[in-house]
């Protein structure tokens, strides 16, 4: 006898009748006729060249191997019953699992605050791991499970599941007393305003780059920085200006410290979504995950510097 040769089914029919001592009886236990069912236990005879069980008074009774084969059939479905049961119910206050993300650190300023609060409520247990990864490198790590989720403003990303979450747009910040921040208006003389700035750029945040030389101002840019969460006080303390997304914007014109201007842009608006492997479409700590992101950026509040 060899593994390729049984068929769940037949363990399944073995379990049944040995518990409860009658081929019909079992039969309806597993949702089978009769005649299936004792055609099971015959190829089941086969297979293991022992009879397993003997007519007696009322039903059967098992042979001694019957016996020696039912402990170990009933571990094995049970086990095979427990795994298939936790693929498809998904308790996230029990859970100790790692979630892994894909976030750049304007993304972590917005998404982490409400979203930890909630894991806290509804998952204690359960950890978080954020990575900022090269665009061409998020659809593999996906697919390998190296990622849950990737979050952002993402066009490079191809071949993966995605849900949009809200709508933004780029826009420039300054200090509060920057001369040309004066009486500026939205749109108002955008060129002349944008060619008389000069700009920090961060250079993992690719489109802003972007958005000043398709407006001819990459002479325009004094200093690329590698992180994000320096623009602040650098902002502050020179008349540079930083091109960044409204949203986050908002975090830094709130401390009163800071202007912020919307000009006409090329490419401005975007689309901030989330993208996950068509692997883990119906994985349910996947689908709750991805529930539980679309909740919690509807109230991921502004990144305050």
């Amino acid at each position: 006898m060899h593994i390729n040769d049984i068929d769940l089914n037949l363990l399944r029919v073995f379990d049944a009748v040995y518990r409860l001592r009658s081929v019909s009886r079992a039969a309806e236990a597993v949702g089978l006729t009769q005649p299936a069912a004792s055609h099971a236990l015959t190829r089941l005879r086969l297979l293991v060249r022992d009879a397993l069980f003997v007519r007696a008074p009322g039903g059967v009774q098992p042979t001694p191997r019957a016996d020696e084969l039912a402990p170990v059939v009933r571990e094995a479905l049970a086990q095979l019953e427990r795994v298939l049961t936790a693929a498809q119910v998904f308790d996230p206050a029990k859970s100790q699992r790692t979630l892994r993300f894909h976030m750049s650190d304007i993304g972590e300023g917005s998404f982490l605050p409400p979203l930890m609060a909630e894991l806290s409520r509804v998952a204690p247990g359960m950890r978080l791991e954020t990575f900022q990864l090269d665009p061409g490198q998020i659809a593999d790590a996906l697919d390998a499970g190296r990622l849950d989720l990737a979050m952002g403003f993402l066009p490079g990303v191809t071949g993966t599941r995605s849900q949009p979450l809200f709508e933004d747009r780029y826009v420039v910040v300054l200090r509060a007393g920057h001369p040309l921040a004066q009486g500026a208006v939205a749109g108002r003389a955008a060129p002349r305003l944008m060619a008389r700035l000069e700009y920090v750029v961060v250079r993992g945040h690719s489109e802003s780059t972007r958005i000043l030389a398709l407006l001819r101002l990459e002479q325009r840019i004094r200093l690329v920085t590698e992180h994000f969460l320096v623009t602040p006080s650098l902002v502050r303390t020179s008349d540079l200006a930083v091109l960044m997304p409204r949203n986050i914007a908002r975090g830094f014109a709130a401390q009163g410290d800071f202007a912020m201007l919307e000009p006409r842009l090329p490419h401005q608006d975007f689309l901030v979504s989330m993208h996950w492997s068509a692997r883990a479409e119906t994985d349910p700590v996947n689908r709750w995950l991805r529930e539980l992101m679309v909740r919690t950026s509807r109230v991921a509040p502004a990144f305050a510097p």
